[in-house]
C-alpha cells in the first residue's frame, strides 16, 4: 500500500509522500482522486452485494484474494477494494499485499493518517466475525480517577507483548491542586525528554496530552471535571524525565477528581496505531512568495502546545464532496533570518509555504482562505532527527521546487552549529520565476561565507547565465569540486520521487554512504 491514497500533488510536485518502497506508480488516465470520488458518487454498486452488509469470517475473507475479487480487513471492517485497485497511487501490487487478509498492521505502518472510512465507505462489505487482536485498552481501575489527598497515581496501559518491559519504562501521571490552579505531572522515566516531545491540546474543557518516546506515545485524554482557563503552560524537567502541565481554574471550586476518560486515556501505544490527532489553526496572514506559491501564517490556540521539530511535516485536511482529503506540508520559518521572538519554533505560530495547483483538490481551497479562517492541522511526523546534524562540518542540500521547504529550518538550525564550515545548496527549478526566496538566499550567501547556493533551471530564458538542465552526475560532481575530503558531511535531498532517486544514486556513486544521505519522502 502506498503512503498516500491520492494522486497529489501533481506528478511534478515536490510535496509528495513516498510509498513503502519509496516509489510511485504512473496511473492510467482518468484514475485521479477526483475520478475516484466521481465513481463513488455515481450510484454504482461498489461491493457487489446490493447494499447488504455481511459478517465475514476469516475463511471467507481469505477466499477473496484476487485482483478481480479483492477484499481486505482494516481495523475490524472488511472492504471490497477491487474497484479501487487502479486508483491506488502505489500500484495494484502494493494494495494486493493485504488481499484476503487483515491489512490493519500494513495500513498503520504506512499511512495511519488516512481516513480510509471516508475513502472506501462505498466499498464496505461488513465487519469481521472475530475482530483482530486489539491494542490493550485501559482497564477500569487504571482509568478511574478517584483521588485521595488531591492526588492520583495511574500506570499506563500498554500494547500486548509489551507488559514485561513496560514495568520499567511506561509513564504514569498524578495531579495536584491549589485554591486556583491544577497541576498534572507526568513521569516519563526518560531522562532526555524535552518540550519537542510533548503535545498538549486543551479545548472546550477537554485536555489531551501526548508524550512521544521514540516508537511509542503516552496519551492522557480527559474531559476535565470543572472549567479552566483556555491557556495551558508546559514545563519539562529533563534530568528527571518529568513533565508538568499547569491549568488555572475559572473558580475556586475544590476538585474531587480530575475528569472523565476519553479515547485512549492513560495508554502507552505505538505511534502507528490509530490515526493522527488534529486541531484547528487560525490564518493570520498570507503573502505571495512567487507567482504560484504562498506563505501562510497560522496561529494555534492558547490551549495548544505544539513544537514542530526540524525536518518534520504536518498534514492539512479538508472535505471534498464528502471525502476527506489529507495533504502533507513541511512547516517553514517566516524568513531565513527570523526574529528570535518569531523563529517558527514557538508553540503558537506555524508557517507553511504552499504551491497552489489550479486543478488540485486542496490547494485551491487553501488559496481561498480568508484571514481568520480555520484549517485542521495534524501533529507532526517524520523520520529526520536533529542528531543527524550533530558534529557535521559540511551540509549538502539538493532541492527541487517546493522540495526547498524542509531545507529552510535545516539551514537556520545548522548555521548555529559551531563545527559547521560549509552549507551548499543546489536548487533546481523550471523557470527563474519559480525560484523561492531567491533574494533571501542570495543575501544569506553574501552575509555568511559558509553558505553558497547554485540555481539550475530546466526551462530558462535565453539570457539566463546560470546552470541549465536537470539533476545529473556531471552537475553533482562539479558542485563538489574543491571540497575538503576530511569534512564530516550530511547530504539532504527533497523533490519529486524521480529526482530524489537519481540524486541519492549519484551521491552514492560519488562515495557517500547510506548514513551520510537523508532523503525526505514527504
Amino acid at each position: 500500500m502506498s503512503n498516500t491514497p491520492f494522486q497529489f500533488p501533481a506528478p511534478s510536485s515536490q510535496q509528495r509522500v513516498s510509498t513503502a518502497s519509496g516509489r510511485k506508480v504512473q496511473l492510467k488516465p482518468g484514475r485521479s482522486l477526483m475520478n475516484w470520488i466521481r465513481l463513488t458518487k455515481s450510484g454504482k454498486d461498489m461491493t457487489g452485494l446490493s447494499g447488504r452488509l455481511l459478517v465475514v469470517t476469516e475463511e471467507e475473507l481469505a477466499q477473496h484474494n484476487k485482483k478481480t475479487d479483492c477484499w481486505m480487513c482494516i481495523r475490524g471492517m472488511v472492504y471490497n477494494v477491487t474497484p479501487y485497485l487502479e486508483y491506488h497511487p502505489g500500484g495494484e501490487e502494493e494494495l494486493m499485499r493485504g488481499a484476503g487478509a487483515d491489512g490493519t498492521e500494513l495500513f498503520n505502518q504506512i499511512h495511519n493518517w488516512v481516513n480510509f472510512e471516508s475513502m472506501l465507505k462505498e466499498c464496505l462489505v461488513g465487519r469481521m466475525a472475530s475482530k483482530p487482536k486489539a491494542v490493550a485498552k485501559v482497564s477500569e481501575n487504571q482509568s478511574g480517577l478517584k483521588v485521595s489527598k488531591q492526588t492520583s497515581r495511574n500506570g499506563a496501559s500498554v500494547p500486548d507483548g509489551f507488559q514485561k518491559q513496560s514495568k520499567d519504562i511506561s509513564p504514569r501521571h498524578e495531579w495536584f491542586q491549589t485554591e486556583d490552579t491544577i497541576a498534572v505531572v507526568i513521569y516519563t522515566k526518560q531522562k532526555d525528554i524535552n518540550s519537542d516531545s510533548v503535545i498538549v491540546d486543551l479545548e472546550s474543557g477537554v485536555l489531551r496530552t501526548e508524550v512521544r518516546q521514540q516508537e511509542y506515545s503516552y496519551i492522557l485524554h480527559l474531559e476535565l471535571s470543572h472549567e479552566v482557563q483556555e491557556a495551558v503552560s508546559v514545563h519539562c524537567a529533563s534530568k528527571v524525565g518529568k513533565i508538568e502541565l499547569n491549568l488555572k481554574k475559572l473558580n475556586n471550586t475544590t476538585w474531587t477528581d480530575l475528569g472523565q476518560p476519553r479515547a485512549h486515556h492513560n495508554s502507552y501505544k505505538k505511534n502507528t496505531d490509530g490515526g493522527l490527532f488534529y486541531r484547528k489553526c487560525t490564518l493570520l496572514s498570507k503573502i505571495d512568495v512567487s507567482h504560484d506559491t504562498r506563505l501562510l501564517h497560522f496561529q494555534l490556540s492558547p490551549g495548544c502546545h505544539l513544537t514542530i521539530p526540524v525536518g518534520q511535516h504536518i498534514y492539512l485536511k479538508s472535505s471534498v464532496q464528502d471525502v476527506e482529503v489529507v495533504r502533507p506540508y513541511t512547516p517553514v520559518l517566516p524568513s531565513l533570518y527570523p526574529e528570535p521572538k518569531d523563529d517558527g519554533h514557538t508553540c503558537t505560530n506555524m508557517y507553511l509555504m504552499i504551491k497552489i495547483y489550479p486543478d488540485g483538490l486542496l490547494t485551491p481551497l487553501i488559496d481561498k482562505l480568508q484571514i481568520g479562517d480555520y484549517v485542521s492541522v495534524s501533529s507532526p511526523e517524520g523520520n529526520f532527527k536533529c542528531s543527524q546534524l550533530e558534529g557535521i562540518t559540511e551540509l549538502i542540500l539538493l532541492a527541487a521546487g517546493t522540495g526547498f521547504t524542509p531545507m529552510i529550518k535545516i539551514i537556520n538550525f545548522t548555521l548555529k552549529i559551531p563545527s559547521l564550515r560549509k552549507i551548499r545548496l543546489m536548487f533546481f527549478n523550471k523557470k527563474e520565476r519559480d525560484i523561492l526566496w531567491r533574494d533571501q538566499l542570495s543575501q544569506l550567501a553574501s552575509k555568511d561565507k559558509r553558505f553558497e547556493v547554485e540555481y539550475i533551471l530546466s526551462e530558462p530564458h535565453p539570457e539566463w547565465a546560470g546552470k541549465r538542465g536537470k539533476i545529473e552526475m556531471s552537475l553533482c560532481s562539479e558542485f563538489l569540486t574543491g571540497r575538503a575530503e576530511e569534512l564530516k558531511t550530511l547530504v539532504c535531498v527533497c523533490g519529486p520521487t524521480s529526482f530524489t532517486d537519481q540524486a541519492v544514486g549519484f551521491f552514492k556513486q560519488l562515495g557517500f554512504n547510506h548514513e551520510e544521505i537523508h532523503a525526505f519522502s514527504g
